[in-house]
């Protein structure tokens, strides 16, 4: 019933770095990976405000600024 909320694996810098994919037109914006090698972005979480963003950097343990893709 009491569960302490589990910690994000992490993720390896190497393969991957973490971006905001941001909409030109509706302006909604989602956070994720984007893997170096092909390019492509994996979405974790929308981000509607600074804290849904703080949370993402919280589980994922992100301590660099975090790139903004549109």
């Amino acid at each position: 019933m009491f569960f302490r909320k589990k910690q994000g694996p992490g993720y390896d810098a190497e393969k991957v770095f973490p971006a905001i994919r941001s909409s030109i037109c509706t302006g909604e914006k989602t956070a994720g990976f984007v893997d170096r090698e092909t390019g492509r972005f994996t979405e974790v979480m929308l981000v509607r405000s600074q804290r849904d963003l703080d949370a993402f950097c919280a589980e994922y343990r992100i301590t660099e600024p975090v790139k903004t893709i549109y």
